[in-house]
């Protein structure tokens, strides 16, 4: 009996960590990758905001990593519904790369209307083109 216990107490740490780490989850994520070269578009600036009335009030703004990523766009505050707008800053990406470009910043507006899910905006760029989507 007394090693049944000691595994189900175990077995009941171990599962905690999973709990608050589900919980902690940023419910915003951005990816973008250069259709061109096949690879992640690092150190692009992505600036997130929300619509309020007729303007927007910037709420986080980051760099993508190596992979192209931001996994934790959405800053330490609670998840609310509304409209918002990510605004990808490629202008500088390219100019790095020697580069021209089209598009200096790519906006991509969207609406939240479940926050007990998550958002991933991806971003497919090119000089002259790009497209995006709602991925998971």
């Amino acid at each position: 009996m007394k090693k049944n216990l000691t595994a189900l107490a175990f077995a009941a740490l171990l599962a905690v960590p999973a709990v608050s780490f589900a919980a902690s989850k940023n419910p915003l994520s951005v990816h973008v990758l250069n259709q061109q070269t096949g690879l992640p578009a690092s150190e692009v600036e992505v600036m997130l905001e929300q619509k309020q009335g007729e303007s927007w009030k910037v709420l986080n703004t980051a760099n993508t990593n190596q992979q192209g990523r931001i996994d934790a766009l959405w800053p330490a505050k609670p998840f609310e519904a509304g409209d918002y707008r990510v605004i990808f800053k490629t202008g500088h990406y390219f100019v790095v790369h020697h580069q021209k470009s089209f598009f200096p910043e790519i906006p991509v507006e969207f609406h939240i209307t479940n926050t007990t899910t998550t958002y991933h905006i991806p971003l497919l760029l090119s000089q002259y083109g790009y497209s995006t989507y709602r991925g998971s």
